[in-house]
């Protein structure tokens, strides 16, 4: 049969699929210790300033080593790098459940296996947006990256139910031990699905082949050369991605931290109820990460890009910190769940733009840039971490969603010095030239 008469296959949103169940799992495995934080204090004699440190290790260990997960990835492919990470984070979660009780060092146990585990997770996006710039033509990636990033949403709104229920029959360490079992079990299923381009797969026929390699306007990523790292760091639109994207972490992260914590303990709200109003937030990133990139593509085949991903940002931090502020000020625990769930929804209405411009301008070396990028919103993650029950602590918890109503100010406007159009990748030399 005459492949130019066959309707191209779309394999390629198989693993877009899965890459979004794989980061799900990822989501599980680090957000499980917010929910049993407080089971964990108690247990080992903990303060919330310590669990605070403890929050913040995961940040540390996958800030640092966002670059050099980015790299990797570039390096060996995303297909064995995002594998051997699952498994990696895996079995570093089941070592979160085996701390034993009564340890002296225990604070030293939990800050290093989170650490630890922070490592092996710093691999899942950039290795994830590796792949994106072999398999996603350019019009598409605002969806790709939203139906991507929707699994952080859901996998984080599953979390509180998943964990709450099996701590109440079997303790919080089998609910880690589970969370585990899943991280392998996607790390398999993605080392037998994907390949690290469509040309190398047997379930991709020539026409979807082509239509991708067509629709990739950063020329051939994955055969050009590496960008140089002055490329990277001498860029205002990398540094204007990365500061905007630490303003959004430091936002992100009091959900994925503390809102189950600040539920409970200063809402008043039990360990069922707590954790199903835990689920909103997460909920609505998952619905608006998808909707953000639907629309993201929409306005850049419209208006551009600069409109498409740039505009878009602004609109989701801008929309975030109005929602983060009200839903403080608001007096019912139901009424500020709601409002700070919109926030929280908006602030994903951005998220794929931030890696579908990060994998424009990288190119073939779109692991190494979205590793900076994320290293940045890992740096407010760790920040937050830290930051927020101290704020608390002297000034009330509405002074720290405030603080983080203020970086959604500082991030929307930092998009406004990205040109989504700039090339970093060096241009293709004639065929024949030296």
């Amino acid at each position: 049969m005459d492949y130019k008469t066959t309707a191209p296959s779309h394999f390629r949103w198989v693993l877009v699929f899965w890459i979004a169940v794989i980061g799900a799992i990822s989501y599980l495995d680090r957000v499980n210790i917010s929910i049993a934080g407080h089971t964990i204090t108690r247990e080992f004699h903990l303060s919330n300033p310590q669990l605070g440190l403890v929050f913040s290790a995961f940040t540390i260990g996958y800030m640092l080593f966002q670059i050099p997960g980015g790299w990797f990835a570039d390096r060996y492919g995303p297909r064995k790098v995002l594998t051997l990470g699952a498994i990696w984070w895996a079995v570093f979660t089941s070592l979160t459940a085996s701390v034993p009780e009564g340890i002296a060092a225990a604070l030293v146990a939990f800050w290093s296996v989170r650490f630890l585990l922070g490592v092996g997770e710093s691999v899942m996006y950039p290795s994830s947006n590796r792949w994106l710039a072999n398999w996603i033509p350019t019009a598409e990636r605002g969806l790709a990256n939203g139906i991507i990033f929707a699994g952080v949403g859901a996998g984080a709104a599953f979390t509180p139910p998943i964990i709450a229920t099996i701590m109440v029959h079997y303790g919080w360490r089998a609910s880690f031990h589970v969370c585990a079992l899943l991280g392998i079990l996607g790390g398999i299923i993605w080392l037998l699905l994907a390949r690290n381009r469509p040309d190398q797969h047997p379930w991709v026929n020539q026409a979807e082949i082509d239509f991708i390699a067509t629709g990739i306007e950063n020329r051939s990523v994955s055969n050009a050369r590496p960008l140089p790292w002055s490329a990277l760091f001498g860029s205002k639109d990398v540094w204007g991605l990365t500061f905007s994207y630490f303003c959004y972490g430091y936002t992100a992260y009091i959900f994925f931290t503390w809102f189950f914590i600040y539920l409970t303990t200063v809402r008043g709200l039990n360990l069922k109820t707590g954790s199903y109003y835990t689920m909103l937030p997460f909920i609505a990133m998952s619905v608006c990460s998808a909707l953000g990139g639907l629309l993201s593509d929409a306005v850049s085949r419209r208006l551009g890009r600069r409109w498409g991903r740039c505009g878009v940002g602004v609109l989701g931090l801008g929309a975030a910190s109005v929602f983060v502020a009200l839903g403080s000020l608001a007096h019912s625990a139901s009424t500020a769940s709601i409002i700070l769930a919109g926030g929280a929804g908006a602030l994903y209405i951005s998220q794929s733009s931030y890696w579908s411009v990060s994998a424009d301008l990288g190119g073939s070396s779109s692991g190494s840039l979205s590793g900076m990028m994320n290293m940045g919103a890992q740096c407010g993650s760790a920040i937050t971490a830290v930051l927020t029950p101290v704020i608390a602590v002297r000034l009330g918890w509405t002074a720290s969603f405030l603080v983080a109503a203020g970086f959604c100010v500082l991030g929307a406007l930092a998009w406004l010095i990205v040109n989504p159009n700039q090339t970093l990748a060096p241009k293709e030399q004639p065929s024949g030239s030296a």
